[in-house]
C-alpha cells in the first residue's frame, strides 16, 4: 500500500557520530584479530570455572534477544494478520538481522578451537541431541532467512521489479521459518540454564518455565526495541515519531507483560525460592533490579493515555531492555554458582569488543536506512 511504501532518508554518512562508531569497531577488529592469533586467555578473563563470559551471555544471549523485533512484527502482520503495524516490519527486520549477525560472530569469537566451527554443521561431528546443537543451526539458519526476507530492500534498491516479483512468490516460506526458527532457539537458550541444574542460583534455576519465560521476555524485547528504534529514529534522523502505531503495539506489550510477571512470581512462589530473594546478596540485590525493570513499565504503561506519551513510551521500552538484559546475565552470570574459588569479571579487552560490536550494528543500521529504502516515505525526509 501506498502509505507503507519506503524511502531512503539521504544525507551525510560522514558525520562525528559516525567516525567514532567506526573507531570503535575498528578497536574491536584489532583486538579480535589478536584474539585468533593468540587465544581467548591472551583477551578475556575467562577459566575452567567460567568458560563462557561476556561474548556468550550479553553478545549471543542477550544480543540476540534484543535482536527479537522482527521476530515480534513479523507474528503480528504475518501470523495474526495486524497489517497496521506493516510500516515496522523493514525497520525492525533491519535491527534484527545485524543483531543477529553479530550474535553469530560472537558465537565463533567464543570458541577456543574456531578453526573448527564447520564441525556444526558436518553431519558426521553434529550432536542432535544437543540444545547448543539446536541453537548453532537455528541462530545460523534464521541469519540467513533474515537476508532473503531483507533482500527486496536490495531489488527494490537496483530497481530489479521482475526478480523481486518472483522472490514475492516464495517468500511466504521464508517468513514462516523466519517465526518459527527463534520460536525454537529463543526458548532453548532458557533450556540450556536447565541442564546446568543447582549451579543456577534458585531465583532463576525455573525448570521447565525456563524455555517459555525466554521466548514470552524474546517477544517482550522485540517490541520494545521496535519502540525504542523508533524513538531513537525520531531523534537522530529528525523525523516524525509513528505514536498511535506504537501505542497500539504498546497496548500489546503491557498485557504480554502482565502475563509474564504472572508466571515469573507464581513459578517463584511455588518453588519456594521467593525466600532467597530477601537474603543479603548480590543476587538478590539484581534479582529486584530485574523485577523493578520488569514491573515499572506496568506502571507506566496502564492507561490508553499514558501508552499516547512519546516519553511513556520510551522510558517503558529502555526499562524492558534493561529488565531482559538482567533476566538473561543474572541466569548466564549472575547466578552461575560454578563452585568456591572461581571469579569473572570481563576484561578491558571483552569489553572494547562488545562495545565495538555494539557500536558497529549502530553503525551500519545508520548507513543501510539513509541508503536503502526502509524507513517509512511518509516521513523520510531527513534535515
Amino acid at each position: 500500500m501506498a502509505e507503507h511504501a519506503a524511502a531512503p532518508l539521504g544525507g551525510r554518512l560522514l558525520t562525528p557520530v559516525t567516525v567514532l562508531l567506526g573507531a570503535l569497531a575498528a578497536v574491536a577488529g584489532i583486538i579480535l584479530l589478536f584474539r585468533f592469533f593468540h587465544g581467548l586467555g591472551a583477551v578475556t578473563n575467562l577459566s575452567d570455572g567460567y568458560p563462557w563470559g561476556i561474548w556468550i551471555a550479553y553478545d549471543v544471549v542477550v544480543g540476540s534477544a534484543l535482536a527479537c523485533g522482527g521476530y515480534a512484527i513479523a507474528l503480528l502482520v504475518y501470523i495474526f494478520n495486524r497489517g497496521e503495524y506493516h510500516p515496522l516490519v523493514r525497520p525492525a527486520l533491519l535491527a534484527s538481522l545485524f543483531g543477529y549477525t553479530l550474535a553469530g560472530a560472537s558465537v565463533i569469537f567464543d570458541l577456543g578451537r574456531w578453526w573448527n566451527v564447520w564441525h556444526i554443521f558436518w553431519p558426521g561431528y553434529a550432536q542432535p541431541n544437543s540444545v547448543m546443537f539446536e541453537v548453532a543451526v537455528c541462530i545460523t539458519a534464521y541469519i540467513f532467512v533474515m537476508w532473503i526476507e531483507f533482500s527486496p530492500v536490495f531489488l527494490e534498491k537496483l530497481g530489479m521489479k521482475d526478480a523481486r516479483r518472483k522472490l514475492s512468490k516464495v517468500l511466504f516460506f521464508f517468513i514462516a521459518l523466519g517465526v518459527v526458527l527463534p520460536s525454537m532457539h529463543q526458548s532453548s537458550l532458557g533450556s540450556l540454564l536447565v541442564i546446568f541444574g543447582r549451579q543456577i542460583h534458585p531465583l532463576w534455576q525455573a525448570g521447565w518455565l525456563l524455555p517459555l519465560l525466554y521466548l514470552m521476555t524474546a517477544v517482550l524485547l522485540g517490541f520494545a526495541v521496535v519502540i525504542f528504534e523508533a524513538a531513537a529514529a525520531s531523534t537522530g534522523f529528525r523525523r516524525s515519531m509513528e505514536t498511535a502505531i506504537l501505542a497500539r503495539l504498546s497496548g500489546l506489550m503491557f498485557w504480554l507483560l502482565a502475563a509474564y510477571l504472572v508466571v515469573r512470581v507464581a513459578d517463584l512462589v511455588l518453588r519456594g525460592a521467593l525466600g532467597s530473594a530477601f537474603a543479603f546478596s548480590l543476587e538478590a540485590v539484581m534479582f529486584w533490579l530485574e523485577m523493578i525493570a520488569f514491573a515499572l513499565p506496568l506502571l507506566l504503561l496502564g492507561s490508553r493515555a499514558a501508552r499516547a506519551r512519546p516519553s511513556r513510551l520510551f522510558v517503558s521500552a529502555v526499562l524492558l531492555m534493561a529488565g531482559g538484559f538482567l533476566l538473561r546475565i543474572n541466569g548466564f552470570l549472575v547466578g552461575y554458582q560454578t563452585g568456591d574459588g572461581w571469579h569473572y569479571f570481563p576484561a578491558l579487552p571483552e569489553l572494547l569488543v562488545t562495545i565495538g560490536l555494539i557500536a558497529f550494528e549502530v553503525l551500519a543500521y545508520i548507513v543501510f536506512v539513509r541508503r536503502l529504502p526502509v524507513l517509512p516515505r511518509a516521513a523520510a525526509a531527513a534535515r
